[in-house]
C-alpha cells in the first residue's frame, strides 16, 4: 500500500526525471519508444475504424446538441483522467508497467485481480468489436461486387479473425509495430477522407434529413444512456499504463505530450467524419458509415479495404496486454522473437485467444451494443473511477480540500453512470438478439 512518505519520495523522483526499474519482469520491451511513437499508438486507437460507427451509434441517439456537446466534453474529461493516471505511473520506487500492478500496489492483491479482470473484459470486448468491424468491411466489399448474398457476415468475421491472427503471429510486441503505425495512419486517412467526402456529396444532393431521435420514450432513455457509454469508449484504451511502459524517460512528461497530441490533433478526424456522417444521413445513419454513403464502387471498395487493414493493426494494440501476460508467464523462450519456439507459441496461444474473440464476434455481431457495454463495464471503472481514486490515494497529503472533493465527485458520479450504462447496454443486446437471432447476417 502507498504511504505518505512514499508520496513525498515520488515527488522528488518526478522532479529529477530519474529512470526507475519496472515493477515486474516482462517479456516485452519497455522504455524504448519516443513520445511521438506513443502518440501515434494512441491516435491509431482513437481513429480506428470504430470512428465509422459513431455517427450511427452516438449522434443518432443523442442528436446535434447533446451529441456534439457530449463528444467534446467526453474528450476533455478523458484527457483529465488519463493525465491523472500518467502522473502516478511511478510509485513506490518503481514504474508500474501494467494497470493491475499499479492497482495492486495501491490497494492490495484483491484489487490487483479485480483490475486485471476488468481490463481483460474491456480489451476482449474491444477486440471483439474490431473483428466485427473488419467483417463488416469485408461484407461491404462483397456486396459492392458480388451479385448474390452467399457470403454472410459470420463468414466475413471468420476470415477477418484469421487475418488478425496471422498479423499477431508476426508482431512480437507493441514496440515492434513501428512502421505499421505509419501505415495505420495512412489507412485511417483513406477511409476517413472517403467517408467525409462522399457524405458531404450525399448531404448536398439529398433533401432535408430527419434528425429526430428514433424509438419510443422508454427506448430513448436506454439508448441515450448507452450512447453516453459509447462517448467515453471513443477516446479511452483502458491500458494506459501498458502504453506508457513503452515510452522513454522522462516518462510522465513524455506521456503528457503524447496525450495532448491525441486529444488535440488526434481527435480532429474523429470529429470530422462523425459530424459529417450525421449531417448527411440524419437518423437513418448506419452504424457502419460506409454502408450509408453513395459514390463510385471502386472508391467505396478502397475505403473498405483500408478500414479492414487498419482494424487488423489496431486490434494488435488492444490485444497486447493479454499477449504480454501470456508471453511473460508461459512463452518466454531463448533467442530471437522469431525463433521457432517463440513463433510456435504465438501461433498456438494468440491463435487460440483470437479464435474465441472471433466466435463471440460472429455469435453477437451488434457493434453499437458492444461499444456501450465496453464503456459501461470497463472504461468507466478503469479510466474514471479508478484513475481518480488512485490519484486521490497516492496524492492525498498534497491535495487541497477542493481537489479532494472534486476527485470524490468523479468517483461517485462515474460509478453511478457505469451501473446505469451497463443495464442499458445489456438491455440493448437482449433486444437486438431477439430481433436478429444469433450469427445474424446484418
Amino acid at each position: 500500500m502507498a504511504t505518505g512518505t512514499e508520496v513525498g519520495e515520488e515527488k522528488v523522483r518526478f522532479q529529477e526525471g530519474a529512470e526507475l526499474e519496472a515493477s515486474d519482469d516482462t517479456a516485452h520491451k519497455i522504455s524504448h519508444d519516443p513520445w511521438y511513437q506513443v502518440a501515434f499508438v494512441l491516435t491509431t486507437g482513437v481513429n480506428s475504424a470504430y470512428v465509422l460507427g459513431y455517427s450511427g451509434s452516438i449522434m443518432v441517439y443523442l442528436g446535434w446538441i447533446a451529441g456534439t456537446t457530449g463528444l467534446i466534453l467526453a474528450a476533455a474529461i478523458s484527457l483529465h483522467a488519463n493525465i491523472l493516471l500518467a502522473h502516478i505511473h511511478e510509485v513506490g520506487g518503481k514504474r508500474r508497467i501494467r494497470y493491475r500492478d499499479l492497482a495492486g500496489y495501491i490497494y492490495g492483491r484483491k484489487m490487483y485481480s479485480l483490475t486485471w479482470g476488468l481490463q481483460y473484459v474491456n480489451l476482449f470486448m474491444i477486440n471483439t468489436g474490431f473483428i466485427i468491424l473488419a467483417g463488416q468491411a469485408l461484407k461491404a466489399m462483397y456486396v459492392l461486387y458480388g451479385g448474390d448474398n452467399a457470403l454472410k457476415l459470420p463468414y466475413c468475421i471468420a476470415i477477418a479473425g484469421f487475418v488478425c491472427a496471422l498479423f499477431a503471429f508476426g508482431i512480437p510486441h507493441l514496440s515492434a509495430l513501428r512502421i505499421w503505425l505509419g501505415i495505420s495512419t495512412f489507412l485511417s486517412l483513406i477511409y476517413i477522407v472517403v467517408a467525409f467526402v462522399l457524405s458531404l456529396r450525399d448531404g448536398i444532393s439529398t433533401p432535408p434529413r430527419d434528425y429526430n431521435i428514433p424509438g419510443s420514450h422508454v427506448n430513448k432513455i436506454f439508448t441515450t444512456i448507452g450512447s453516453v457509454a459509447s462517448l467515453v469508449f471513443a477516446y479511452n484504451t483502458g491500458m494506459l499504463p501498458e502504453i506508457q511502459a513503452t515510452i522513454k524517460p522522462p516518462v510522465i512528461k513524455n506521456m503528457e505530450k503524447a496525450l495532448w497530441f491525441q486529444f488535440t490533433v488526434g481527435v480532429l478526424p474523429l470529429f470530422a467524419v462523425t459530424f459529417m456522417g450525421y449531417w448527411a444521413y440524419g437518423s437513418s445513419t448506419s452504424t457502419y458509415l460506409l454502408n450509408s454513403v453513395g459514390g463510385p464502387a471502386w472508391v467505396k471498395a478502397m475505403a473498405n479495404v483500408a478500414a479492414f487493414l487498419q482494424t487488423v493493426i489496431a486490434l494488435h494494440i488492444f490485444a497486447s496486454p493479454m499477449y504480454e501476460y501470456l508471453d511473460t508467464k508461459y512463452g518466454r523462450g531463448k533467442g530471437s522473437a522469431f525463433s521457432f519456439h517463440n513463433i510456435s507459441f504465438r501461433v498456438l496461444v494468440r491463435g487460440g485467444y483470437l479464435t474465441i474473440n472471433t466466435f463471440v464476434a460472429a455469435l453477437l455481431p451488434f457493434l453499437g451494443d458492444f461499444m456501450s457495454l465496453t464503456g459501461a463495464l470497463s472504461v468507466f471503472p478503469l479510466t474514471f473511477v479508478l484513475a481518480n481514486h488512485m490519484y486521490l490515494t497516492v496524492k492525498k497529503n498534497k491535495l487541497s480540500a477542493f481537489r479532494k472533493v472534486w476527485h470524490w465527485l468523479n468517483v461517485v458520479g462515474f460509478s453511478c453512470l457505469a451501473v446505469a450504462a451497463a443495464v442499458a447496454a445489456i438491455r440493448l443486446i437482449i433486444v437486438d438478439s431477439k430481433a436478429y437471432h444469433l450469427f445474424a447476417d446484418l
